[in-house]
């Protein structure tokens, strides 16, 4: 994902603006810093574009997740709606809270459908924590539709959905609280970092407190400050906010030139009728980070992955292999396995993991390519890129 590939100037600027103050601790020490506070203008910024009330800035994408689960009240033996298809982190984010995964179906959308959703609701579920795959928005309006129905909280992790959209209104302010990643690998990056926005004062300053030990953030003698609540750290430092402010104020011109390039490779990719393309995807409001489209069977799907790889075409992904992104690989997860007794050790797995059957993840990953898009492409790079993967996958096809 693009936020490394416009790294430069900007960036440095304002990591030396904190190193020539010396004030690398987000809060306090107003004598040195000059007026500076990276991490309040990071998180005024994602505001600003996102369209939130309230942004807060943390260490990761991952601490991000555990912390919206702490402030939505979930905890030791809540079950909670979880999707196989994701990055690993918020399954551990749920296992450490206590809480009780549930695991129900993806479809073309690469999300929880609402009806998987629906199906796997018991009299215990109190949450769904949907992850927002690939840069684009699930169907939220179907998800809504049914965390209503059910009276549950819905958690958004958008780890690799900054700049997402759904029909105007960013996700992460669907729900209760919501959730990117800056690591490195994303549309804008931290190095490493994540930020929590909601649009209630109430989740808003519980988070803030939960990130710090339980700080208020009141008055300006940090020893003394009062403690209603019990926290951990997770607080961002001032370098890596400065990275992600710089970072935020390009997502526009990355976001539009992802856009440019990735239909300017799907519309190439449609020379094949036989490929299938991401559903429901809002093309205004996509981040445009990642094309997606799907063979006709696994079979052809493995093919053309090995094809792309000896014809040197790079930055492309089958998912259903991935060590970290797909329930079939994550034997530990399955098998429980963790130092330290889990809430799911005491209470007993909701599922049974290692025998889970989920038929239409099976079949939606096996046939799945990603490309990752880069802002940075020229016309020239597109067009070779478009041929060799249009001739590539005709090659595989015949």
């Amino acid at each position: 994902m693009p936020g490394m590939e416009v790294y430069g100037a900007e960036e440095r600027k304002e990591v030396n603006d904190v190193l020539d103050t010396g004030a690398l601790f987000r809060y306090g020490h107003d004598e040195i810093r000059k007026g500076m506070w990276k991490a309040k203008e990071f998180e005024a910024e994602v505001a600003k574009y996102t369209g939130a009330k309230y942004a807060h800035a943390v260490t990761s994408g991952s601490t991000a997740v555990a912390t919206m689960l702490a402030a939505a009240g979930i905890g030791l033996g809540d079950e909670i709606i979880v999707t196989p298809f994701t990055f690993v982190a918020p399954i551990e984010a749920a296992f450490l809270a206590g809480a009780l995964p549930i695991f129900a179906e993806i479809d073309e959308t690469l999300c929880l459908s609402p009806n998987s959703i629906e199906d796997a609701i018991t009299p215990n579920t109190k949450a769904v924590l949907l992850v927002h795959m690939l840069g684009t928005a699930a169907d939220i309006d179907g998800i809504l539709e049914v965390c209503k129905k059910y009276n549950l909280i819905l958690i958004e992790d958008c780890g690799q959905a900054m700049g997402a959209f759904w029909k105007g209104k960013s996700v992460g302010l669907f729900g209760k609280v919501g959730s990117f990643s800056f690591d490195y690998f994303k549309i804008t990056t931290c190095g490493e970092g994540g930020i929590i926005i909601t649009n209630d004062e109430n989740v808003y300053n519980t988070i803030d407190q939960i990130a710090d030990h339980g700080h208020t953030h009141q008055g300006n003698n940090r020893g003394m400050e009062p403690h209603h609540i019990m926290g951990f750290n997770y607080r961002i430092s001032e370098l890596s906010a400065g990275i992600g402010l710089a970072q935020m104020r390009k997502i526009s011109s990355i976001k539009k030139n992802n856009q440019k390039n990735k239909a300017y490779l799907k519309n190439r990719l449609k020379e094949i009728p036989e490929l299938e393309f991401r559903a429901k995807v809002d093309v205004e409001g996509d981040s445009a980070t990642t094309l997606n489209f799907f063979l006709p069977s696994a079979v052809l799907a493995e093919k053309v992955i090995n094809q792309f790889a000896a014809d040197g075409i790079a930055g492309v992904a089958y998912w259903f292999k991935n060590q970290y992104h797909f329930i079939n690989q994550w034997n530990h997860l399955k098998n429980l396995s963790f130092p330290a007794k889990l809430g799911v050790h005491h209470f007993g797995a909701p599922q049974d993991y290692i025998n889970l059957q989920l038929p239409k993840s099976q079949d939606v990953m096996s046939r799945l390519v990603s490309l990752g898009i880069k802002a940075t492409w020229t016309q020239n790079e597109l067009e070779i890129l478009g041929d060799k993967m249009v001739n590539t996958i005709k090659k595989v096809m015949d």
